[in-house]
């Protein structure tokens, strides 16, 4: 009997499915390169942190700590120019941290470490004489009727000079009469306290007039840069006459309006001012 159509055995076929391999971005590699990446950047924000919450001196001795030459530099800073005689860093200290083994010493101790409480810097020094003479002119200007009304044409600022003292005109106050170098009475008063002040410190003093940006307008012979400077020597005099010797003068300057108080507007009636910069002293 002939088979039927249902009887005949049908082919088996095999299909053969290749996939095609992951594309790059589905491995691990890129994570070890984002991972690195994170990481430097988590460093370089952390160094900018600490450049910016860092004193000068704390990052100098952030860097001694990290230098190559440390050793050297430090030599015989642990106490060997010291009275009880002990050694300096480089020295072995023969104790043994294990069995058969000595060590050197791995502490840092700063050149200028004697025991006891280190004396303050020049600069540490200079803030607080400054401080006190911020109060015993504030002290002042209280106690006087005269001069309280004054006390907001006085101003302080910390700059990479020193204390400066700006001593600002206002609507209702001048330090000198307009367009000349004479001072005005109430400026000589305000004056005479704050050299009396400045005269019992050591510091050395810089002296700026400045002007508004409101062009001279009497005679050709005299603009803004020139009764600046005139402004400033007769400051410096004032000085002068009340004790202030003549070496703690370091530079007497006539600038016009090129350091305005408020650079937003040059012709503000502040920005006519004098300037006493008492110096930091020397380390």
């Amino acid at each position: 009997m002939a088979a039927t159509v249902d009887q005949v055995v049908r082919p088996v076929i095999v299909k053969k499915v290749y996939e095609a391999p992951h594309a790059a971005h589905h491995g691990g590699a890129w994570k070890v390169a984002y991972a690195d990446f994170v990481t430097a950047m988590m460093a370089f924000f952390l160094l900018m942190w600490l450049l910016g919450a860092t004193t000068e001196k704390q990052r100098k001795a952030l860097a001694d700590y990290f230098a190559p030459t440390l050793v050297k530099t430090k030599q015989e800073s642990a106490g060997s120019n010291g009275m009880f005689g002990g050694d300096s860093i480089v020295s072995a200290d023969h104790y043994p941290h294990r069995a058969a083994q000595t060590g050197t010493k791995a502490i840092t101790i700063p050149r200028d470490a004697k025991g006891g409480r280190k004396e303050a810097s020049g600069k540490e020094r200079d803030k607080a004489r400054f401080e006190k003479l911020k109060q015993a002119l504030a002290k002042k200007m209280q106690a006087s009727r005269e001069l309280r009304r004054l006390a907001k044409n006085v101003r302080f600022t910390e700059t990479r000079e020193g204390l400066r003292i700006d001593l600002v005109d206002e609507a209702d106050f001048s330090m000198f009469v307009s367009g000349t170098n004479q001072m005005t009475p109430d400026a000589m008063r305000l004056l005479d306290e704050v050299s009396l002040l400045v005269r019992e410190l050591p510091n050395g003093l810089i002296i700026r007039g400045h002007t508004d940006a409101a062009p001279y307008a009497r005679g050709q012979g005299m603009n803004n840069w020139k009764l600046s400077a005139e402004r400033a020597e007769i400051t410096r005099a004032i000085f002068a006459q009340k004790g202030v010797g003549p070496d703690r003068f370091l530079r007497i300057e006539g600038v016009a309006d090129r350091e305005p108080y408020v650079p937003k507007n040059r012709f503000d009636p502040r920005n006519r001012r004098m300037s006493i910069t008492l110096g930091w002293g020397r380390e």
